[in-house]
């Protein structure tokens, strides 16, 4: 499995088909002979910029939600959650460090150029649907802590393409520690909202063990039940540009693969940075979920959206106790809530863009320079806000972050297209010998459980789909609406699957054509 070409210069746009992210490829430097500790804080980073998908706005409201209607019953969900996000994301990074390619362009290399141009749409649409919710997210975050209006801070978000090319300037490794940074913020204000609220510990921590309640369709509080809750939170945790991402980031430590043993130990060190860095990411969600809990009333917070958080963060009648209505009076609680918001908008900033850049020049071989690429992101991401704030920018104020909050909400359908054209792939790569060598390819207790997550998510993802396409239809569907829903889904249904049969279908003939050629 090689790709190896030289990339053309050109004026503007450049074709790519050389080392993933090629101007930080093999560009830090990795201590040799050195103890555990001081290797490990040499590999630390990739992971934070994998962890930020996992902590997400869009991840905020479902967790938070499912604590105000279930109490702790979902933390076994969110652990499980957090475990496949583990499995799924050591294969990405393995895959990376040991062909020495990222996912999408070991897809490309195995399959043809009309379906490396199919799956580079799904997967943009899937980078564009997050980055919705970060253009919402940082929007309401200015509106919030300094009362810019939103269709000006909705376009103020544009001008983040610039902090972008000022961090890129200082180096990858300055990058990751500001994103460890903002992530350490985001930490700090759940859990000191947390540790305000006094939780039951021991409810939190039994319920990490999954039980018979968490999958049953009744009762049902605040118009979801144990099930759809748990299908919100697990499809809310896995994202198809993380395994993107992570395998051209975990390539930028520079490694010897002339020498087998030190690949290995890229490879284990890199999975812990991984391991650890989505441990906090779990830490966060878990918060969020207990924030939900033991912050507010139970019952009390009717509106989940951004703003409903934050106007209940300030309302000391949905406090659950004294302390925490002292602190609320004072408006710190809202505050941290927008600083978070903020942080989180601008670690997506990051992640987004590097993710962008990889799938361009994996699926297409097109490189065009990074401030171009992100700006075009960020316009078509901004378009749909600006029109959504402008229509509804005469109505009440409730009807208006009714509506952002829906965009918000029915735009991360796309998620559920894209997520199994990574896994599958994945799956299938790591799980060579042929692709991997008889060392680095998946043992048979992680091929196992790969399969299990990716059929399972695969199939969660489309047994939302159906809810996820009657969210465009408003609150209040009709019937009829109902029914074109469900049809639509169907329709989606079969032709991601047959889809999904193409890619297999052509990863295939590529192996058995390599197959036969090593032979002659």
């Amino acid at each position: 499995m090689t790709n190896k070409q030289e990339p053309k210069k050109g004026r503007f746009i450049e074709y790519a088909n050389g080392k993933s992210l090629q101007e930080i490829n093999g560009t830090v430097e990795v201590p040799k002979g050195k103890g555990f500790w001081k290797t490990l804080f040499a590999y630390s980073g990739p992971g934070a910029l994998v962890a930020v998908g996992y902590m997400d706005p869009g991840n905020w409201a479902t967790s938070i939600t499912g604590g105000q209607s279930f109490q702790y019953l979902l933390m076994s969900v969110i652990l499980i959650s957090s475990l496949i996000a583990m499995l799924l994301q050591y294969m990405a990074a393995k895959l990376g460090i040991v062909t020495q390619m990222d996912l999408s362009q070991a897809i490309r290399a195995r399959t043809s150029k009309k379906l490396g141009i199919v799956l580079w749409i799904i997967t943009e649409l899937a980078i564009m649907a997050t980055d919705i919710a970060e253009v919402i997210g940082a929007a309401i975050a200015l509106y919030l802590l300094f009362k810019i209006p939103l269709l000006i801070a909705v376009l103020i978000t544009v001008l983040d393409v610039f902090v972008l090319l000022l961090l890129m300037k200082v180096g990858f490794r300055k990058i990751e520690a500001i994103v460890v940074a903002l992530i350490l913020v985001i930490l700090f204000v759940f859990a000191y909202q947390v540790i305000l609220a006094n939780p039951d510990w021991g409810q939190a921590i039994v319920n990490l063990v999954p039980s018979a309640e968490t999958i049953k369709d009744s009762p049902e509080i605040g118009g979801i039940t144990p099930i759809s809750g748990a299908l919100g939170i697990i499809g809310a945790t896995v994202m198809p540009h993380n395994l993107y991402l992570h395998s051209a980031i975990s390539q930028t430590r520079k490694v010897n693969h002339d020498n087998e043993d030190e690949v290995a130990e890229s490879v284990r060190f890199t999975a812990w940075d991984s391991n650890i860095q989505l441990g906090m990411a779990f830490v966060v969600n878990a918060l969020l979920l207990i924030m939900g809990v033991a912050v507010f009333k139970q019952g009390t917070v009717q509106d989940p959206s951004f703003f409903g958080l934050y106007d209940a963060l300030s309302d000391t009648s949905t406090m659950s106790n004294g302390i925490l209505k002292q602190v609320a009076s004072t408006g710190v609680l809202s505050t941290l809530f927008a600083v978070a918001l903020l942080a989180s908008g601008q670690n997506s900033t990051i992640t987004g863009t590097l993710t962008g850049q990889v799938i361009m020049e994996g699926f297409i071989h097109m490189k065009v320079p990074l401030w171009a690429r992100r700006l075009f992101t960020r316009l078509l991401s901004v378009l749909p806000v600006v029109i959504c704030v402008w229509m509804s920018s005469g109505k009440p104020e409730i009807e208006e972050h009714q509506a952002i909050n829906s965009l918000m909400v029915n735009s991360q359908v796309f998620l559920s297209f894209a997520l199994p054209f990574s896994m599958l792939p994945l799956l299938m790569f790591t799980n060579s010998k042929l692709e991997m060598g008889e060392r680095f390819k998946n043992k048979l207790w992680i091929q196992i459980l790969g399969w299990i997550s990716v059929v399972g998510l695969t199939y969660l993802n489309f047994k939302g789909l159906p809810g996820a396409i009657l969210g465009f239809f408003g609150d209040h569907p009709t019937s009829g609406q109902v029914s074109l829903s469900n049809t639509i889904a169907t329709i989606a249904i079969v032709l991601i699957l047959l889809l999904l049969a193409w890619v297999v279908y052509d990863l295939y003939k590529s192996n058995r054509k390599f197959e036969e050629s090593e032979k002659g």
